[in-house]
């Protein structure tokens, strides 16, 4: 098996294996396929593997891994949904030290970018990768076996912009692949009772979005709304939802990005690393 046929295999239960790579034996070079590039995340001395071409991860799903870790224990059972790259299982797991992580991602090479950055972390131990679609996490795991669930969804609809002709940037940003009913549906499935749901979203879908959870037992109980700049309106929204919680939703004080152009805010540059 020539080392390029290695890169893309992919084991009988979609997992892959990258037991073969080893950051020390060919250095970082054999991680990357052409066009590929290896970006630093800021923490624990990560790297991720990203193709500009295809689609790159943004503040939103460093956000919500922030805001999700927050609450995080080392000892729960994490799955993230369309986890694209593999960024939030990382930085999950440099944040809160977990040890049981799963993404799962419906486009084959998504995955396999992401099941090498894993690799290149040595996390191989505490991060798998499962390339799958949304709309059958429930068949693919076990039911209520989640103690968290979390997603950074695409936030358009059909109706929504123009689509991207490149299929992962499109997958990611249009409910072409997965709704946010769906997205809801296999959350409520695989997480345990009282196992929580973070998401982040956009603002303007919020009320669609409350009542999407609650029509599938998901109980808002934490929302952030993250603006760009103070006198702005918000474009970004966190949540935190709990399986057969009780009603009561705390609103949490804004989260500004930038002072003014070019300058993150105290709390971005502390928090975050920006």
């Amino acid at each position: 098996m020539t080392e390029r046929e290695k890169l893309s295999f992919l084991s009988p239960d979609g997992r892959g294996d990258s037991s073969f790579l080893r950051p020390g034996e060919c250095g970082t070079s054999c991680f990357l396929r052409p066009g590929e590039r290896l970006d630093d995340l800021e923490r624990g001395g990560y790297r991720i593997i990203q193709n500009p071409s295809g689609f790159c991860f943004g503040m939103d799903a460093v956000l919500l891994s922030g805001f999700a870790a927050d609450e995080i224990r080392s000892d729960e059972k994490i799955l993230d949904l369309g986890t694209g790259s593999g960024v939030i299982p990382i930085l999950l797991e440099a944040r809160t030290r977990a040890k049981d992580l799963t993404g799962l991602e419906i486009l084959p090479e998504c995955a396999d970018m992401a099941r090498r950055s894993v690799a290149l972390n040595r996390l191989e131990d505490k991060i798998s990768i499962v390339c799958g679609d949304i709309r059958e996490a429930g068949g693919l795991f076990p039911a209520a076996s989640f103690d968290v669930v979390t997603c950074n969804p695409p936030y358009m609809i059909g109706k929504h912009g123009i689509r991207n002709p490149e299929e992962p940037k499109a997958v990611a940003r249009h409910e072409i692949l997965c709704t946010f009913a769906d997205v809801a549906e296999q959350a409520e499935k695989l997480l345990r009772p009282g196992g929580a749901l973070y998401l982040v979203h956009r603002p303007f879908r919020l009320a669609e979005i409350m009542v999407t959870l609650a029509e599938h037992k998901l109980e808002p109980k934490r929302m952030r709304l993250v603006y760009p700049y103070a006198d702005r309106e918000p474009n970004l929204v966190l949540l935190k939802a709990v399986r057969g919680g009780r009603p009561r939703l705390s609103v949490e004080r804004p989260l500004i990005i930038q002072e003014r152009p070019g300058m993150y805010t105290q709390e971005i540059r502390v928090k975050y690393g920006f």
